[in-house]
Formats: C-alpha cells, sequence, structure tokens
C-alpha cells in the first residue's frame, strides 16, 4: 500500500468507529492513531526513512509485533495484541476475518493528556511522580531488559561512537548562525574528548553487562500518570541499534528532557532514584556524555524542522535549535564539586534533609542503610532480623559498608558529581576515611551534624519501625547502642562541621575574609 492508501484506509476506519463522529485520529511522522475511547489503534505509515523501514507489509507486521513484545514488559495492561485490518482501503474491516491489507496494534487507550508532558504544561508534575516514575525505570532496567551478548555489534566504543559522530556531521549544515556554529564546534571537541577518554569505561560496560535491550526513546512525552502509578510505553521497535543500549544512556534522555524543562532539581532526583534502584552507580561516569548527545539529538530535530517551515514558526524553531545547542554545553559543564557526609544518631533526620540537599543545590546521595543490604543481596526495605553485631551489623559487614561507600563516592568524585553520603559516621574513622578522600580529590568536605534531643529520637524511630517504609532497621536498642559508643566529633573535625538542627534547618557555614570556613 502507498502512503495515500494508507491515509485513506485511516480515514475509513475512523469513520467506521466513530460512528456520526469519525473517531479522533493523532498522526506522527511515522504512524497514525485512531482513539476510539476504549482502545486505541496504532497503523504504521508505508515509509522507509533509512533509520526505519516499514515499506512492505511483512515489514509493518514484523514493527507491529516488536511493539506488542517491547512494550509488555512495561505496560502489559495496556499492548493488547496485533491485529489484522481486511477489506479495502476505501472499505476497510478491523480485527475480521479475510486477507489482511494492513496490521494495527491495538492498545488500551488512557487519556492524552495523562502524559508526564501534558502534566507539566499545565503544572501537574510532582517530585512524588518523578520519584516513583525512576524506581519503575530503574526495576525495569535491573530485572526486564535482556543483556546483549559478547558476540553482538551493540555497545562497543566503535558503535557507540558512530550514531554521535554522525549527528555532529547532520547538525552543521543546519547551522545558520556564527554563535551556533562557535557552540557546535565546542561541543564537538569536548565529546571527542570524552570519548577517547571514556572508551575504556564503554567496552568495560558492554563486558559487564550494561549494555541491554531498554526502551530507547525515554522522554517525558512517553511517560505517562494514570491511574496512581506510572505508565511507560512506545519502546522505539523500529531499530535495534537506538534500543540495545547502556542503560544509562536510556535514562539519560529522561535526565536531559528534565533539564530542558527547567527542573534541575528533578533531574537530581530522577537520577538518584534510579542509581538507588539499579546500584548501577559506576554507570554515571557515562552520564554527561550520553545527555549531551540526547540534547544535540534534540538540536538536530529542531534544525530539519527550520528547514521544513517558513515565518514566525520558522524562527521559533531557530530558537529552539539555539537553546538546545545552549543544553547540551550546560550538561557537558561538571556542577561544583564537594563531598558532604552526614553525623547523627538513627532517627536524626538524616534521609529526609539529605533527600532535599540531593536536588538542590544537587549531588548524588550514598545511603548506608540501602548499601549495606545491596552488599548482602537484599532488597532495600526488606528486613533482615540481624541483632546488633551480628550478621549485616556486624564490625566486618560495617567495615565492608563504609568500604563500598568510599570507593563509591571516590568513582563518582572522579566523574565529575557531588556526592553526599547519609550514614550515621558515629566512629571517628569513618569519618576520616572520607575527609582523606576528600582530601585526596581536592574537594571541599563538610560534616552535616544533626543534634536531635534523644526523646526526639525514639518518637522518631517508633514511627518509622511502625511505617515499614524506610531502609533503616535501626530500633530502640539500636539507639541505645548508639548512644554508648558513638565516638564525638574531635576538635579538629569541628572546622567542617555544618550544624543541623531538629528540624533540619542547615545555616549557611560562616567564611573567613580569605574564603576559608570557620
Amino acid at each position: 500500500m502507498t502512503t495515500a492508501e494508507t491515509s485513506a484506509l485511516v480515514e475509513a476506519l475512523a469513520r467506521q468507529i466513530g460512528g456520526s463522529e469519525p473517531s479522533a485520529v493523532i498522526e506522527t511522522h511515522i504512524s497514525w492513531i485512531l482513539l476510539t475511547g476504549t482502545f486505541a489503534y496504532k497503523i504504521k505509515k508505508p515509509l522507509n526513512l533509512g533509520f526505519l523501514d516499514f515499506s512492505s507489509l511483512d515489514k509493518r507486521l514484523h514493527a507491529c509485533r516488536e511493539e506488542v513484545r517491547l512494550n509488555r514488559r512495561l505496560a502489559p495492561d495496556y499492548y493488547i495484541d496485533v491485529v489484522p485490518i481486511t477489506g479495502r482501503p476505501e472499505a476497510p474491516s478491523l480485527e475480521a476475518g479475510g486477507e489482511p491489507i494492513e496490521y494495527a496494534v491495538k492498545m488500551r487507550q488512557f487519556p492524552p493528556d495523562a502524559t508526564l508532558d501534558q502534566m507539566d504544561s499545565r503544572g501537574g508534575l510532582d517530585a512524588r511522580r518523578i520519584a516513583s516514575l525512576a524506581a519503575r525505570i530503574g526495576r525495569f532496567h535491573a530485572e526486564d531488559c535482556a543483556i546483549a551478548g559478547a558476540e553482538t555489534p551493540w555497545g562497543t566504543p566503535e558503535q557507540v561512537w558512530e550514531p554521535i559522530a554522525q549527528n555532529f556531521a547532520q547538525i552543521a549544515p543546519l547551522l545558520d548562525a556564527e554563535s551556533d556554529r562557535a557552540l557546535l564546534e565546542r561541543l564537538q571537541a569536548w565529546t571527542c574528548a570524552e570519548h577517547a577518554r571514556l572508551i575504556p569505561a564503554v567496552a568495560a560496560r558492554k563486558a559487564q553487562g550494561f549494555i541491554r535491550e531498554a526502551h530507547g526513546d525515554l522522554h517525558l512525552g512517553n511517560l505517562a500518570w494514570v491511574d496512581d502509578r506510572p505508565l511507560v510505553f512506545d519502546c522505539l521497535e523500529f531499530n535495534p541499534a537506538l534500543r540495545w543500549i547502556d542503560i544509562v544512556s536510556d535514562t539519560a534522555f529522561c535526565y536531559m528532557d528534565l533539564v530542558e524543562r527547567g527542573h534541575p532539581d528533578w533531574a537530581w532526583l530522577f537520577v538518584n532514584t534510579w542509581a538507588e534502584t539499579t546500584g548501577d552507580y559506576d554507570g554515571l561516569a557515562l552520564l554527561r556524555y550520553y545527555a549531551v548527545y540526547r540534547a544535540l539529538v534534540r538540536a538536530k530535530v529542531a534544525g530539519l524542522r527550520a528547514h521544513q517551515i517558513t515565518g514566525a514558526e520558522q524562527q521559533a524553531a531557530r530558537q529552539a535549535r539555539t537553546r538546545q545547542l545552549q543544553i547540551a554545553e550546560s550538561l557537558a559543564r561538571p556542577p561544583s564539586l564537594r563531598l558532604d557526609i552526614t553525623h547523627g544518631l538513627s532517627g536524626s533526620g538524616k534521609t529526609t534533609v539529605t533527600h532535599d540537599l540531593m536536588q538542590k543545590p544537587g549531588a548524588i546521595r550514598l545511603r548506608s542503610d540501602v548499601e549495606r543490604k545491596r552488599l548482602a543481596g537484599m532488597e532495600a526495605l526488606a528486613r533482615s532480623g540481624a541483632g546488633i553485631g551480628q550478621a549485616l551489623y556486624s564490625g566486618d559487614a560495617t567495615q565492608r559498608t563504609y568500604a563500598h561507600l568510599a570507593q563509591h563516592a571516590d568513582q563518582l568524585l572522579a566523574a565529575g558529581w557531588p556526592v553526599i553520603v547519609d550514614a550515621t559516621f558515629t566512629a571517628r574513622w569513618q569519618r576520616a576515611r572520607m575527609r582523606d578522600l576528600a582530601q585526596a580529590r581536592n574537594v571541599p568536605f563538610h560534616i552535616l551534624d544533626f543534634q536531635v534531643p534523644v526523646d526526639i529520637l525514639r518518637t522518631r524511630i517508633r514511627s518509622r519501625a511502625q511505617s515499614g517504609n524506610d531502609a533503616s532497621e535501626a530500633n530502640l536498642a539500636v539507639l541505645e547502642h548508639q548512644l554508648a559508643t558513638e565516638e564525638p566529633l574531635a576538635n579538629d573535625e569541628r572546622v567542617d562541621v555544618i550544624p543541623v538542627n531538629a528540624l533540619g534547618d542547615i545555616p549557611e557555614p560562616s567564611h573567613k575574609e580569605d574564603g576559608s570556613k570557620i
């Protein structure tokens, strides 16, 4: 079938399904979607665009089947089946007998305004939804994605570089402003240098199994909030090379999208929740590299559109292209580095305060309660049943946990990410290890000192134990043990302290005239 014939088929189906009022139709550059109110039917256009090929009926059938297969991993209740369309283009029949002339993906319909980009435009998006979404995607990446074998072409340094290099070649002819061309040259130089630096890391990611059959198109338009839970849909089915990628590259798209939309705090929240869910802190060394690439792809799309239209729309597309280049450059720039650790007994509010600090001013947070369990092969909310000094909480396990936290903190700092470590740090050796690390990396070091009255600690611990929704297993016995064994901050440590009161208020540290902290 030709595009014109398929378009006629879609119009006929819309009239047939809608009765007196034709069914609503959404058209994209590669498909039509008919909305019935209960179901949605997606029909692919008979196109060959190079990066996708829907030019024959068999190829469209294969793409439809792939779309259902891939999306059932994330939205099994919404992707129902591939259904035939029979009859003639001007008089088609949906899900009837006869020789198929076309195929459609049948989906359960959800409200079109439930997508997160629409919610954001209405001011309805919030941190709770972002965190829930990040956890869902993290579980998907960790549990539901097939891993690319060593024999596959996906994820090698050469294969990763190919579309990135091609993207620069495609953007350059679209730029008509000297400032944009200069900006692209800076980004290309940065990307080339980053790629050369990251070749060993990219190769290691393939060897370690982090190249997986991911989503491929994780932006807010393909994410929704339905029935008070996240819905992830529209996996990229038409080009394996664009979905068999590093899971960090998949994550980078949504991270970049949030930054572009003016939500850097939620971008930090998204990355932190994803990393805590997957445990893939090592992969964040590549996040900036992939986020810049994702922003540059959007710059190319805006540039292409600017060459296809005229008038005010063209000017808007040119502005979007320039803005996307500027976003790419901002993403390439590392934030100010620091290493902050908490110091406080169980129930002092460390996790609550650091949850805010990891969003503003922003940092990657490491939690001892989560990482201790991860080392033991346990889920964050699982209960070990171990007592004081036993199993997970033995002296050896504590040594391993703090060594693990220090290793991750060191790798994150080396990758250009500020770090907050959320743990009690009641022993001097634990604090000294982190201070030594900060000195070795030549980054500012702070001890966030939580001083909370013991009666409030006891109340908080009782309440937390009843809710059961936190990784901490500390009970009143643990608190009493901490009170009896903690090593108070020494005078030589006070220079690094920022006090935090019981309400979680963090005063700005005072500074001497030379800029050093008092």
